[in-house]
């Protein structure tokens, strides 16, 4: 199986990836321009939304099919990006964005559909890249990217139903402002957060998604809406001179609940463009420290 990792498995930007019931499940951005190029028909099919891709073994991955689509019981007319998906009270939660707003849509699957009882925004600001945490406390949060003045990650909490929000939070949890976070322009986003031994670890792709230089680092706090302070040798997943343009991650853990995984896009095919973003795959794992917050380790390339 070692040979899976970092490396291309199919063409499919900000991979979200999940287990549940002994399989995994990955949702993706939907290349529509590359897609439609395929076709020779006129006009090219409607794709705008979500696949799902299903596995049991990490090798073999099965297209399931569209699990959100535009007009289909949600909002939004283009740009659907970043889905992520949230098992909760026996039911699936996709926080999505499209049109550079976030919703959340609802399924009693994991290969959807997913739709809305009433499609909103969950925000009437523009925001992208939703991400939640369930705490456990029972609390839920919203982190995610704010547009304007470079992309920078807040939080929100969400109320108990998961789709409206309770309270935003006007702290800023991370802005580019690194070395490594500026090569390319002011981006942060991509938020995933995991909680490790009563601390959150906030980890964020920087740089745009076309720099090849697009890279994870994370930071850590005592509670889920901050302050983050940044691990010193960020980033912990970035390039090298076979695979490059490397971020917009999640994790989750394997089905055996062993272990922990981490995927990822890269640009494709290297070095000639970033086009089209296609999904990778690395296991993760904390290293414990005798002095400080353990370090968490993305195997990457």
């Amino acid at each position: 199986m070692n040979s899976i990792f970092n490396k291309p498995i199919f063409n499919g930007a900000d991979p979200f990836i999940m287990s549940y019931g002994g399989k995994y499940y990955v949702y993706c951005t939907t290349q529509t321009d590359e897609i439609r190029n395929q076709f020779t028909t006129s006009p090219a099919p409607d794709i705008d939304g979500f696949m799902v891709y299903e596995s049991s073994d990490l090798v073999n991955w099965d297209n399931k099919g569209y699990c959100l689509k535009k007009g289909d019981g949600v909002i939004g007319e283009k740009w659907f990006w970043a889905p992520e998906v949230t098992y909760y009270n026996n039911k699936f939660y996709m926080v999505y964005t499209a049109e550079e707003h976030i919703a959340i849509a609802v399924s009693d699957s994991p290969l959807g559909p997913f739709r809305q009882e009433k499609p909103k925004w969950l925000r009437e600001a523009k925001s992208i890249d939703g991400h939640i945490l369930l705490d456990d406390d029972g609390s839920a949060y919203l982190y995610y990217v704010r547009l304007g003045g470079g992309n920078r990650i807040f939080v929100a909490r969400l109320a108990e139903d998961l789709l409206s929000i309770e309270e935003e939070y006007e702290n800023c949890l991370i802005e580019a402002t690194e070395s490594w976070e500026t090569i390319d322009c002011k981006v942060a986003e991509g938020p995933f957060v995991l909680k490790h031994k009563g601390l959150y670890y906030l980890s964020y792709s920087c740089n745009h998604t076309r720099c090849p230089d697009y890279a994870v680092g994370y930071a850590v706090s005592n509670t889920p809406i901050g302050p983050f302070k940044r691990y010193e040798n960020n980033p912990i997943l970035s390039r090298n001179n076979e695979i490059c343009g490397l971020g917009h991650h999640s994790f989750c853990t394997t089905t055996d609940g062993k272990g922990l995984l981490c995927s990822y896009h890269c640009h494709g095919p290297f070095p000639d463009s970033y086009k089209p973003r296609r999904f990778c795959l690395a296991t993760a794992y904390f290293k414990e420290q005798t002095n400080g917050d353990d370090v968490l380790i993305i195997n990457g390339p």
